[in-house]
């Protein structure tokens, strides 16, 4: 029978008999925890080379000997001739020292299981009776896709002491399903989430009741937490020892203010996870059916806000038509911004498609010209949150096919 048990090998010596590319990939697992890597073979494969010129491993040039299992604390035995690793495993046990060989776990006092990580886990696989690595390997791959896609709840149990950390994680669009694997691997391990009303807020309702939600979205004309004060409250709840997951809609760093919370965050030297998201910039006229470049039609894309009037670059952009403009957050503003752009020369015909609520079930767009966008905005009762998109590329029927703008695919 096989017993599973971890070991701390950081600091200790193990022995490496074998030069190939098994003894390698063995080599490096064991420097890669602090393991004192001593690795005894006449030839070394590259991998080995410059595990050795890293200063990672220490190597003996020539054939494995009986005194070199001497002080060690495990032993791996992986060259190409299976009667030496077998030798080299009963000199172990001789010793008392746990060995492994790689040519037939049998033959040594230890295996080597199929392992995978996540959230600060370790799983291991291993087959108890005779030897079966296929298997095994089989069944981590399996474990692995459910840790990494956070299927599994991996919070810790307690809490710990001292400082926590915090994850920027951007959540996307909006739909769930667009949420990246690593976004639901940090969900699954937060103690505490920092919520935005935008984003997947769908992913909340599963959480256990043990994980605690902290509501802090803006509404249009309604900051009812201010910035300040969500950074107050991520640094609060990462000093109790909490994982925090800030999670946000689209990405942290595209007007998500992520930047102020990660400063704020290793201001009081809290580790600061980021988490990139599919930003609302692109996806949302994606989802529309409006690409944000095409060849032949727009090659750059200018992407801003709407507090505020528009920048000369934005301007520039949409009066020469040298590339598409992406609005965010600028449904309450849009008379504003298409006076602006109308004033400075910008042509009436200029397509213009507002994405609401994109990739969700309710998603809805409405297109009309610079000219006439703001009353069609008005007679649609268009409502944030909403990507404007103003260029050649909004334009209805843009990808009906070659025929009808040859020059644009390929």
């Amino acid at each position: 029978m096989t017993l599973l048990m971890g070991l701390e090998v950081e600091g200790r010596d193990v022995l490496v008999a074998g030069g190939g590319p098994v003894a390698a990939r063995r080599a490096a697992a064991l420097a890669g925890q602090g393991a004192r890597v001593t690795v005894v073979a006449p030839q070394l494969c590259e991998d080995l080379v410059d595990l050795v010129a890293a200063a990672q491993a220490r190597w003996v040039d020539r054939e494995v000997r009986e005194a070199d299992v001497e002080g060690a604390w495990l032993v791996h035995a992986a060259t190409d001739d299976p009667r030496v690793n077998e030798e080299v495993c009963r000199w172990a046990t001789e010793r008392r020292t746990w060995s492994v060989n790689a040519g037939g776990a049998s033959a040594g006092t230890a295996r080597t299981p199929a392992t995978t990580s996540a959230g600060g886990l370790a799983v291991g696989v291993v087959s108890t009776g005779s030897p079966d690595p296929g298997r095994a390997a089989a069944v981590r791959d399996q474990l692995a896709t459910v840790l990494h896609e956070g299927a599994l709840d991996l919070r810790a149990r307690r809490r710990r002491a001292g400082p926590g950390r915090v994850v920027l994680v951007g959540g996307g669009p909006g739909a769930e399903d667009l949420m990246t694997v690593r976004a639901r691997r940090a969900l699954a391990e937060a103690d505490v989430v920092v919520t935005d009303r935008l984003g997947p807020v769908t992913a909340l309702a599963r959480l256990p009741e043990t994980v605690e939600v902290i509501d802090v979205g803006k509404a249009p004309g309604r900051h009812s937490v201010p910035q300040d004060e969500i950074n107050r409250i991520i640094v609060e709840q990462a000093q109790r020892g909490r994982t925090v997951v800030r999670l946000k809609g689209g990405d942290p760093f595209l007007f998500g203010r992520g930047g102020e919370e990660a400063i704020a965050c290793r201001a009081h030297g809290i580790p600061v996870e980021v988490v990139p998201g599919v930003s609302s910039a692109i996806a949302a006229p994606a989802a529309a059916g409006v690409p944000v470049t095409h060849r032949g039609t727009s090659a750059s894309v200018h992407i801003t806000h709407g507090h505020g009037p528009l920048s000369p670059q934005a301007i520039h952009c949409v009066v020469r038509g040298s590339a598409t403009l992406v609005l965010l957050m600028g449904v309450s503003t849009l008379a504003e911004h298409v006076a602006q752009l109308l004033a400075a020369g910008a042509s009436a015909d200029t397509p213009v498609a507002i994405v609401e609520r994109a990739t969700l079930e309710s998603e809805r767009t409405t297109r009309a010209t610079l000219a006439t966008v703001v009353g069609a905005a008005q007679e649609a009762a268009v409502e944030a949150p909403a990507v404007i998109v103003i260029g050649a590329t909004a334009a209805e029927g843009l990808l009906e096919g070659s025929a009808a703008n040859p020059g644009a695919c390929g």
